[in-house]
Parts: structure tokens; sequence; C-alpha cells
């Protein structure tokens, strides 16, 4: 398990600020459009863009291979944060939210229309950035990227659709749907950097993107069994009302010395739940050290992701930056 780190994001940002400054500069010049419906739209992303892990992530992973972070390094790491906020834009229309991050979503302030219009000029924005590079690697791994976000989705969708309860189809999925974005941004910031297709450092670099994605994701599924949705940004108990049941239901669902998990177990293949047995279901993933269990499988992917990257890499301020990131994905709140 990584060390305890008094680094928080904001110092990590801090250590890399004039690149996240050269980051978002490209990302308003690229974005840039003779629409003024659009420049509004891209006005009110801008303003409350997220924390940019993805694109922090690229640059850290850059800076293992080069100390210096070059043009393609920018490039590339203002491409996958447009994939990566388009992915969110097409997300909020299939999901019909309204609000992510306590801010209205661009179709809960205009319609689904424009919205898929606005995640496709991201998508494409997102294309043409990786193109900059001239490097082909890049390209075909943001390609990739984009069927891995989109099956992940569908295999989402497919497990609730048809109540999948499955430890194996969980992570299957949560590894397409999020950690296959920390893998290409490790592997496109390593190609932005110089690192050769051979290089025998690029396979545990993706090893430790690929655990440091799945505890983002498990620790953000533990957020929906929560009581501080204010704090959160995200109404509790919202992927039980989608159908999803994530990891800390699943783990207790399939554990069969578990009291009362048959009625539990019927209770979530119907087909639309109540708030009241939402809350049913959320208390009794609580009571039963369901969020416990994830935070447990949380560590141990921890610990692995941890022993990976030192393993592979000596000790450097982009090697302690990504130690960090990854100490901060652990004690998230939101």
């Amino acid at each position: 398990m990584p060390q305890q780190s008094a680094a928080s994001l904001d110092s990590i940002a801090k250590a890399i600020a004039p690149q996240l400054t050269q980051l978002n500069q490209r990302i308003m010049l690229s974005l840039q459009s003779s629409n003024e419906m659009m420049n509004g739209i891209i006005a009110e992303y801008l303003r409350q863009k997220g924390k940019q892990i993805r694109p922090i992530t690229v640059i850290l992973c850059a800076q293992l291979f080069s100390a210096q972070t070059s043009h393609h390094v920018i490039s590339t790491a203002a491409a996958v944060e447009m994939l990566h906020n388009a992915s969110l834009i097409h997300d909020d229309v299939v999901d019909e939210s309204k609000m992510r991050r306590n801010e209205p979503t661009v179709n809960g302030i205009w319609d689904n229309h424009i919205a898929v219009l606005v995640g496709d000029f991201f998508t494409s924005t997102s294309l043409q950035l990786a193109n900059e590079t001239g490097d082909i690697r890049i390209i075909g791994s943001l390609a990739s990227l984009g069927r891995q976000l989109a099956m992940g989705e569908l295999d989402q969708i497919y497990n609730a659709r048809y109540h999948l309860l499955s430890i194996d189809a969980y992570m299957r999925t949560i590894e397409r749907k999020t950690a296959s974005l920390f893998i290409a941004c490790a592997e496109m910031g390593a190609f932005a950097a110089g690192c050769q297709t051979d290089d025998p450092r690029l396979a545990a670099l993706r090893e430790f993107a690929r655990l440091l994605g799945l505890c983002f994701q498990i620790t953000d599924d533990i957020f929906d069994y929560s009581t501080e949705a204010d704090t959160i940004g995200k109404p509790t108990g919202n992927d039980l009302r989608e159908g999803k049941v994530t990891l800390p239901l699943l783990s207790v669902l399939l554990d069969p010395t578990v009291e009362g998990r048959d009625r539990m177990r019927a209770l979530v293949t119907r087909d639309s739940l109540t708030p009241d047995q939402i809350r049913e279901l959320i208390d009794f993933a609580i009571a039963n050290n369901g969020i416990t269990r994830a935070r447990q499988t949380i560590q141990t992917l921890a610990q692995t992701a941890a022993q990976t990257l030192t393993a592979a890499f000596p000790d450097s301020p982009a090697r302690t930056n990504l130690l960090a990131l990854l100490t901060h994905i652990l004690a998230r709140h939101k």
C-alpha cells in the first residue's frame, strides 16, 4: 500500500503548474469556433472543469521518461481530456442526468440534441489534438480508448438490464469504462515523451494505471452508499435507481453466509425500485460490511499498484507524484 502522503491533488498540480497552464491554454485554443452558441457552452465548460486527473496522469507518466514536457505531451494530455469530457457529456444524455458535480449538465441547460453535438465536437477535437503529435501510436491508443469506453457503458447497461450479479462481470465492466482511460493516459504520455514500444517499463506502467483506474471507480461506487450526497455531488442510490449493482452491495449479495441475501437478490432483479427499496438495499449493504469489503479490495489493488510502479521506475518527482495521486484517489471524498 502506498505510504500516506501529505501531498494533495493541489500540491501535485502545483508541482506541474506550468504544464497545466499550457494544457488549459491548449484546450481553450482547440475549442474555438465560429458558433456563438458553442462558444457559450465552451465558456461554461471551462468555468466548471473538473480536477483534470486524467491529463495530470498523462503529464506525470511522460515525466517518468523525460524531464522535458514537450508540445506533444501537452497536446496528448488535452486530447485525453477532450475525449473524457465527450464521454461524460454523452453519458449524461444516456442517463438523463441533469446535474454533475453539483453543476447543471449540458443537456440539463440545453437539451439532448445539443449535448450530443457538443460531445461529438469534443470527440473530433480530441482526434485533431492526437493527430498533431504525428505519432500513430498515440492516435491508435486514443481510437482504442473510444471503443473501450463505449463497450464499458454497454457492459454496464447489459449487466443492469439482465441483472447479472458477478464479480468478474463487474470488474470487466469497470476496467473498460474507467481503467481503460487511465491505461491510455499512461501509455500515451509515455509515447509522447519518446518511450519506445518495446520498452519493458511500459507494461509495468500500464498495469499501475489499470489498478489506479480500478481503485478510482470502486471508490466512486462507494459514494452511492454515502449519506453525504451534497458533499460528493452525486445523489445517494443513483446507481441502484439505474439498476447498477456495484461492489459494496454485490460483494454482500454473493456471500452465502449473509442472512437475508436471497430476499435482497430478488429485490435487485426488479425492473424498478422505489425509494424505500433503494434505502433498504443501501442499509443492507452497509449493515453487512459492504463498504468495508469494497475498501479492502481497493487497498489490495493499491498496494499492488504501488509495488508495480516502484519496482519498474527509480525514485523521481514524477514517481512520487504518481504515488501521491494514488493516495489521493484512496482518500478522496468526491
